[in-house]
């Protein structure tokens, strides 16, 4: 938990670094830390505490996976955590997405993380692999990410889908076609497979 919040803290900070600065963009989501408290004379001998959150708790996006919820998606906090998640799926070249942002206004808190492969960069992740095809998906651009300079996911995605169901259209029946697989083709792999 301490881990896969604070690996989401970072890039926050770095998201505000980027963003900050940019006229017009103005206060940026943060995501808050928490800390791992050992306890030897309790019965529960470790803890975690963290910032109390005082206010409207809001779920901006949620575990699912679909983006931010749709009651929220139009306020600016709401809007911002859809850029974060947009900057970081960029800036890791769609290998990660933070998800499940939630708190009260900027302060977020209880964030999750899914991961294109397992043990990128030494992180497992704690959602997922679909959230973030979901999020490649779903995801709609607004103000903030085009402040970013940020490339639309919906073009893309739907380049892919008009690619993909071009070609098989294309294709013959596959009941006229005849399979001929060499030898060395046939035998069991183990490989990763990565979407791209």
């Amino acid at each position: 938990e301490c881990y896969v919040q604070n690996t989401a803290r970072e890039y926050a900070k770095i998201y505000a670094a980027e963003a900050e600065p940019l006229e017009g963009f103005g206060e940026v989501p943060e995501i808050i830390p928490i800390f791992l408290v050992h306890r030897p004379a309790n019965n529960i001998p470790y803890a975690t505490v963290e910032e109390e959150l005082v206010g409207e708790f809001v779920k901006y996006s949620v575990r699912d996976g679909k983006e931010v919820n749709f009651l929220r998606r139009d306020s600016e906090a709401g809007q911002k955590c859809c850029t974060f998640q947009h900057w970081v799926y960029e800036k890791t070249s769609g290998s990660l997405l933070v998800t499940d942002l939630q708190g009260v206004g900027m302060k977020l808190t209880d964030v999750g993380i899914a991961t294109l492969a397992k043990g990128y960069k030494g992180f497992k992740g704690n959602c997922s692999i679909s959230f973030i095809e979901q999020f490649r998906a779903l995801h709609q651009c607004n103000k903030y990410c085009e402040m970013l300079g940020l490339k639309s996911l919906r073009t893309t995605h739907q380049k892919q889908r008009k690619a993909t169901s071009m070609k098989s259209k294309n294709l013959p029946n596959s009941s006229t076609i005849k399979k001929t697989v060499p030898k060395k083709a046939r035998e069991p792999r183990d490989f990763i497979s990565s979407e791209h």
